[in-house]
């Protein structure tokens, strides 16, 4: 790979990665970045280059968009970006500011800043899949109304409750009924509203991930639970076996919910309904893979090749 001045592509890290990971000073890169650099280096070569959030910098300079190191040095733009980014520490004012920067500049996003806002939404997504007839929990969320006045509407019985912002499997629980969730409400944390969603019994932890790359299911795994768990996250003591090509309509689901939400590279999560359809559970737009989920992070720099081609 080249340096940034001289990339047409770049592999864009922010901070807070996760364990392993640190988007902002070098360090070890961790198994799913160092693949991506691989493959980068492998497909695009001198085009490439990873490129670090925390040294760039953006700006307006006599009615026009500039972008320097953080030296002052002038940063040409890329023509096309895969941007790595933390789910947890996500901000509209930082990394999609940036992601809009670059866009608006003429950089081609595999992940377009409008399409990680509403993954990272855990109800926009729900809102966009419905739309265009996706099947998706039937669910209740909140705006200003008290999560005791959203019961009052009823909701589902067992509902699942997860944050409209969460990640790794945290912030989420099963509750029997209403008259239990009532006795807990008050003790949630209210920074964020709550879905309330109905329980799939069938899927119980259990999912199955598929990782989505340019309007092709590239992997595809199902995880479960250690225990009893109802989430079946890795981060959360999960295993997971790749069965990539096993549930052809799953996947064909999944290109279709990755599609509809924008993102070029995602991972969606689907349950397993008792009458063997799927429903989409979640759309994310910074997913991991394990290194047993082959050819992900080679289908991402191929991606970006080809977008770099079409450039021109």
């Amino acid at each position: 790979m080249s340096s940034v001045i001289e990339a047409r592509a770049w592999l864009l890290l922010c901070p807070g990665l996760g364990r392993g990971t640190e988007g902002a000073a070098g360090g070890d890169p961790g198994p799913v970045t160092s693949s991506l650099m691989a493959s980068f280096d492998a497909e695009l070569g001198h085009r490439a280059a990873v490129v670090h959030s925390s040294r760039l910098v953006l700006g307006v300079h006599g009615g026009r968009l500039t972008l320097t190191d953080t030296g002052g040095q002038p940063v040409p733009t890329p023509a096309v970006a895969y941007a790595r980014l933390s789910t947890p520490r996500l901000s509209a004012d930082r990394e999609v500011t940036l992601l809009r920067h670059l866009a608006l500049m003429g950089t081609q996003l595999i992940n377009p800043a409008e399409a990680v806002l509403a993954a990272v939404n855990k109800f926009w997504h729900l809102q966009q899949l419905a739309a265009a007839g996706i099947p998706v929990p039937d669910t209740r969320t909140h705006t200003d109304a008290p999560l005791e006045h959203v019961l009052d509407a009823g909701v589902p019985q067992p509902c699942v409750v997860k944050a409209v912002r969460g990640h790794r499997g945290r912030r989420v629980f099963l509750a029997a009924d209403d008259k239990g969730l009532r006795a807990v409400a008050g003790s949630l944390d209210d920074r964020h509203p709550y879905l309330l969603q109905r329980y799939v019994a069938h899927s119980h932890g259990r999912d199955l991930r598929v990782i989505v790359v340019d309007g092709r299911a590239a992997a595809a795994a199902v995880r479960t639970a250690g225990d009893d768990r109802l989430v079946s996250n890795l981060a959360q003591g999960g295993t997971h076996t790749v069965c990539t090509g096993r549930y052809p309509d799953a996947e064909a689901l999944a290109v279709e919910a990755a599609d509809v939400i924008g993102l070029g590279v995602a991972g969606v999560d689907l349950l397993f309904e008792a009458d063997g359809s799927f429903t989409v559970c979640e759309v994310n737009c910074n997913p991991t893979w394990r290194p047993d989920m082959l050819g992900v992070a080679e289908a991402i720099a191929v991606a970006c090749r080809r977008r770099l081609e079409a450039a021109g």
